[in-house]
C-alpha cells in the first residue's frame, strides 16, 4: 500500500491544517502525488562554502553538473544568495547536530535535523536553511515550528543562549525571483502551550485518518522502491 512517511517538522508546520480531514486531505493528496527531487545539492553546497571555503566557482560548476535543467537553475538561483549570505561568516567551529524526534503523539515521533551549528564570536549560531520556491511558513504555521524547535533544541543547555534564524530562499515577488529573507526566531510569537497541543493533536488525528484512508488503497511500484532511497528528512523529502 502507499506509505505515509513521517514527516520533518518544518514540514508538519507547512501541511497543518485547522481540521483533522483537512490534513487528512492533504497529505493523502501528497502520498499520491509526492516530490521527485530534494535540495540535498544546495545542503552540500552550504557545507562546501561554509565548512570547506571551496571557490564559489568551484560549487557553481558542482551544481551545474546536475542533469536535470529544471532542477539545475533552480539551484543556481538559489547559491549567489545562499554564498553572499555566509561569504562573510568565518566560525570558530562547525558541527553537525544529532537527529531529534518531536513526540506529536505516542505513535507519532517528527524527526528533526539541523543542517549544522557554528560559533561566531562566542555564539552558538543554529541556521535553519528553508529553499521551499513557494508557500513559506507564515503566522500561526511558522510560529507553530519555532515553538516546536524551542522544545526540542533551545531548551538543551548545549543550545543555551543560541542564535537561532531562519533562511528564507523563497520568491516573494514573481518579478524579482528568489530572495533571500532572514527571520529572527526570537522575533516570532511563540504559541500557548493549549494552542500548541491543540493543533498538534489536529494533526495527529489526521495523520491517523490518512494512514487508514491509505490501507485500502492498491501499492503502486512507487512503494515498491528500495528503502534506501531516502530523501533528504529536512526537506523537501516528503513534503515538497
Amino acid at each position: 500500500m502507499p506509505k505515509l512517511k513521517v514527516p520533518s517538522l518544518q514540514q508538519l508546520a507547512r501541511n497543518w491544517r485547522p481540521d483533522p480531514q483537512k490534513v487528512k486531505w492533504q497529505l493523502v493528496e501528497l502520498v499520491n502525488n509526492p516530490p521527485n527531487f530534494n535540495y540535498n545539492a544546495l545542503f552540500g553546497a552550504t557545507r562546501d562554502l561554509l565548512v570547506f571555503k571551496q571557490p564559489y566557482a568551484d560549487v557553481v560548476r558542482g551544481i551545474q553538473k546536475i542533469r536535470r535543467e529544471d532542477l539545475r537553475a533552480n539551484f543556481l538561483e538559489v547559491l549567489p544568495l545562499l554564498s553572499e549570505h555566509f561569504s562573510n561568516v568565518d566560525p570558530e567551529f562547525v558541527q553537525s547536530v544529532d537527529r531529534r524526534h518531536y513526540w506529536v503523539s505516542k505513535k507519532l515521533p517528527v524527526p528533526f535535523e539541523p543542517p549544522l551549528v557554528y560559533g561566531l564570536g562566542g555564539r552558538l549560531c543554529f541556521p535553519w536553511l528553508s529553499f521551499w520556491r513557494a508557500k513559506p511558513l507564515q503566522s500561526e504555521k511558522l510560529s507553530l515550528f519555532v515553538t516546536m524547535v524551542d522544545d526540542l533544541l533551545l531548551d538543551d543547555p548545549d543550545f543555551e543562549g543560541a542564535t537561532f534564524d531562519i533562511l528564507d530562499f523563497s520568491v516573494r515577488d514573481a518579478d524579482k525571483g528568489r530572495e533571500l529573507n532572514v527571520i529572527k526566531s526570537a522575533e516570532i510569537p511563540r504559541l500557548p502551550p493549549a494552542q500548541k497541543n491543540e493543533m498538534l493533536e489536529i494533526f495527529a488525528q489526521g495523520f491517523a485518518l490518512a494512514q487508514a484512508e491509505l490501507a485500502g488503497q492498491p501499492e503502486t511500484e512507487s512503494d515498491r522502491k528500495s528503502e534506501g532511497e531516502q530523501l533528504d528528512p529536512n526537506q523537501p523529502g516528503f513534503f515538497d
